[in-house]
């Protein structure tokens, strides 16, 4: 396997706080994301902290490896690309799907724009085994998945959560990277014990876990990771710790960043959590999971406890599977259209799929269209200037008619030109302002949509403009 390492305790690495993790003591690694990083060069304060020495792992959130179409071959080489660039030991993404629609359900193609859970079915489960195996077959270092946080459930689910993440270790080789804020998210909004999900992972799997912050509201828990790290997720840290010493532990934040005192206090409860849980039962448990370097990509079995460790404690293991599928492409059908009835319910207003707590639907509904409106002002932070108090509801109407169809680049865009073929803003001085910002990104758009969406908007600057010429 070649040389070993432990990660230890980390925090994710984000523009905003790139100074103060380089600041930080005791941050033994980061995790970037991916998608948030070029696969030729680095900034600066990364390419700082590699040639320090820190260990940088790419976080992937677009794969959808969930999703019933198969992986996108340049999406995965990208991230192959970056692992290579980062020196990275693995690469992580996530249990879900980010799409639905398109040529495997002849339906229009819908972008949530967020993760959203795939049904615990075996129909699921097969499809997102044979992704993985594509995704392990292009990465060049082991890949780990993550559980994600859900506000909505699906009715008719035929495994538990940790049955199903034991059957996909059992079927593909993958590693785990645990969110232990997941497991507390999916206990308040869908009454899942997350110590039930915790007796049921392989633990030999572990790659990381993470560690992150929210808030209750109107019954609901908000994994936000723009709060403090509340004493119930770290009591589910401790909970995981008690059954095996973690390889790596991560604090995620994302937004609302606190001062660097804060994210040390923070990073130090949670040195301490493992810390005591670990001395508390470290004797009754398997030694800890390490890293290698040159570990498989590709399935395999996972790396074997080192010579004369402690057996591993009895956990619950997933029933035993029925026959795999053989309608591979049926599954796929199946679990498509699924997938896009829900998705079209939160994003297009579409009725509530069968089953489905409608409520919910429309707490995550409003949920997914207030995350488009915060990123799409963090992609182009000129709209928000440029229309001041107008831009969050004005963005809100806009989303509730036009779903996201492409990346949040592109949703900016698109939510300028609705607004410019509206002869909105009513501000003359914001229109040309809106109008030059426009004009000046709209060529990156495939030519098609430029040239049909053009031309409505010149039209309509047309009617507009002094003396009913185009403004130039």
């Amino acid at each position: 396997m070649g040389d070993v390492k432990r990660l230890g305790v980390g925090i994710g690495w984000r523009p905003e706080i790139a100074e103060a993790v380089e600041g930080l003591a005791g941050v033994d690694w980061v995790e970037v994301v991916a998608e948030n990083i070029c696969g030729d060069h680095l900034p600066d304060s990364l390419a700082r902290l590699r040639a320090r020495g820190v260990t940088v792992v790419p976080h992937g959130v677009s794969l959808g490896l969930g999703g019933a179409d198969r992986p996108d071959a340049g999406r995965l080489d990208a991230l192959a690309r970056k692992a290579e660039l980062l020196g990275a030991p693995l690469v992580t993404e996530h249990i879900a799907f980010v799409r639905a629609g398109g040529a495997v359900t002849a339906t229009p193609l819908l972008e949530a724009g967020h993760l959203l859970p795939v049904p615990r079915t075996w129909d699921a489960l097969d499809v997102l085994c044979e992704n993985v195996r594509i995704a392990q077959d292009a990465l060049p270092v082991p890949l780990a998945l993550e559980n994600i946080a859900a506000l909505v459930a699906w009715p008719g689910e035929e495994l538990t959560e940790g049955q199903f993440l034991a059957e996909l270790v059992e079927r593909t080789g993958v590693r785990l990277l645990i969110d232990v804020a997941n497991l507390h998210t999916n206990h308040v909004n869908r009454g899942e014990d997350p110590a039930e999900a915790l007796a049921a992972l392989p633990v030999e799997a572990l790659a990381y876990v993470h560690v992150a912050g929210g808030l209750e509201r109107d019954g609901v828990w908000h994994d936000t990771h723009a709060h403090p790290v509340p004493p119930a997720v770290l009591d589910v840290l401790a909970e995981l710790c008690a059954r095996v010493t973690p390889p790596g532990v991560l604090l995620e934040r994302d937004d609302r960043f606190p001062a660097p005192e804060e994210l040390a206090a923070e990073l130090a409860a949670i040195r301490t959590t493992v810390e005591s849980a670990g001395s508390a039962t470290g004797s009754a448990r398997r030694r800890p999971l390490l890293i290698g370097a040159g570990a498989r990509a590709s399935g395999g079995a996972m790396p074997a406890a080192a010579p004369g460790a402690p057996a591993a404690p009895a956990v619950a293991t997933a029933p035993v599977a029925p026959p795999r599928t053989s309608d591979p492409a049926g599954a796929r059908q199946r679990v498509g259209l699924a997938e896009a009835a829900l998705l079209s319910a939160l994003v297009a207003g579409t009725p509530a799929p069968e089953g489905f707590d409608v409520k919910r639907l429309g707490v995550q509904g409003r949920a997914l269209a207030a995350k488009r409106a915060d990123v799409v002002a963090k992609v182009a932070p000129e709209l928000p200037e440029i229309l001041g108090g107008e831009y969050r509801p004005a963005f809100l109407t806009y989303a509730r008619k036009r779903p996201m169809t492409d990346g949040y680049r592109h949703d900016a865009l698109d939510f300028v030109e609705s607004l410019l073929v509206a002869g909105l803003p009513a501000d003359d001085s914001a229109r040309e302002r809106l109008t030059a910002w426009w004009r000046e990104r709209a060529g990156i758009r495939p030519p098609g949509p430029v040239a049909r969406l053009g031309h409505r908007i010149r039209t309509a600057l047309a009617r507009t403009a002094p003396g009913g010429g185009e403004h130039r």
